[in-house]
């Protein structure tokens, strides 16, 4: 009797309904306001998890082999190229900060939105998203024109370099680098200053008329750079027939800066017509699409950039192949040293060679 009695004990305790937490969070939770998860869906998740990885690795890829390769010569395009690389990997930056703040809070955002949305470091992460994607965009506007204006200089001198293109030089070239970063920073400073954040993503999304009016300008002004690359390659390419031969390097970096143009300005269209619709408060794409362009397409132009020009450039195989061997022979000649051997100085023999062989004579 007593093990029956026992027994029921036990089913009437696992009967009785076990407290369950609810959490209710206010104002109503949504795809810009999460309760529980920062990206929500893993399909979003994966998708910012995938986009940091690869914008990282890629583009610290494209940074070595423009700067550090042994074969490869800082000429004014690849500097370009090389500075629109090292911005977009800002952009995978800022997807791995999402990343991770999403990791770190996971089920339990509702915890920490409060402060997160208020912080210092939401405001920094807003900033370095506006920053690498303007910056970004600036450059390829820089890089387009550029191009153009060696088109044209090499047409009117009737040599590949386009040496007398006044425009063209250096320090001009520098100059406009400057103006990029310049303008990039004006641009991205307001949402800093102000808190103008809508969301827990630390974005400047419209929500009110200042910040309306700063979205709508700042896609018209993307706009403006798009049209503007786009003139110039028009340009560039109307009077190809009437350029001199040039060399394969200058073919290859013309042909790369057309390719970031055409994807870079087909990634845009989705986010102009988001910012446009919510303008004109058209329900184009709801919340959760909406939520989606802006993680997952407004930062692939970091990916695809620098997929573009280590896949589909020669010369960034070539450089990466110099890096690498530069890099195992410098370690092997260090070890060779560091064990008591003394490496081989080819250069001295060559001219100790020269030298003998004149003498002969």
């Amino acid at each position: 009797p007593a093990d029956q009695d026992w027994e029921d004990f036990l089913l009437e305790f696992e009967d009785e309904p076990k407290p369950q937490r609810s959490v209710r969070c206010s104002p109503a939770p949504g795809p810009f306001r999460p309760c529980l998860h920062l990206l929500g869906s893993w399909m979003i998740r994966g998708g910012v998890w995938l986009i940091a990885a690869i914008s990282l690795v890629s583009n610290s890829l494209v940074v070595l082999s423009v700067f550090l390769s042994p074969l490869s010569s800082v000429t004014p395009p690849k500097l370009l190229i090389g500075l629109l690389a090292l911005v977009n990997g800002l952009m995978g930056v800022w997807s791995g900060w999402l990343a991770a703040v999403d990791a770190w809070t996971f089920g339990s955002f509702w915890r920490f939105g409060v402060k997160w949305d208020s912080s210092f470091l939401c405001r920094l992460s807003g900033f370095l998203c506006l920053f690498a994607s303007q910056t970004g965009l600036f450059l390829l506007t820089a890089a387009a024109l550029e191009r153009c204006l060696w088109s044209g200089a090499a047409v009117r001198s009737d040599r590949p370099d386009g040496s007398s293109g006044c425009l063209l030089t250096p320090p001009a070239v520098r100059l406009s680098i400057c103006v990029c970063f310049l303008l990039g920073v004006a641009v991205s400073l307001p949402p800093v200053i102000t808190g103008n954040t809508s969301t827990s993503f630390c974005l400047p999304l419209p929500s009110s008329s200042s910040s309306l009016a700063f979205a709508v300008s700042l896609v018209l002004f993307d706009s403006l750079c798009f049209l503007i690359m786009t003139l110039a390659y028009i340009r560039l390419y109307c009077r190809s027939n009437k350029a001199p031969p040039t060399s394969d390097e200058e073919v290859a970096l013309t042909r790369h800066v057309a390719w970031l143009l055409f994807s870079d300005c087909l990634l845009y269209l989705p986010v102009a017509s988001l910012s446009f619709s919510s303008l004109l408060r058209l329900p184009v794409a709801g919340p959760e699409a909406a939520k989606g362009i802006l993680l997952l397409v407004a930062p692939l132009p970091a990916c695809i950039n620098p997929l573009l020009y280590l896949l589909f450039n020669p010369l960034a195989r070539e450089e990466l192949a110099a890096l690498t061997t530069h890099t195992c022979t410098g370690g092997a000649t260090k070890r060779r040293g560091a064990a008591g051997g003394e490496p081989l100085d080819l250069t001295c023999d060559e001219d100790a060679e020269k030298q003998s062989c004149d003498s002969t004579q």
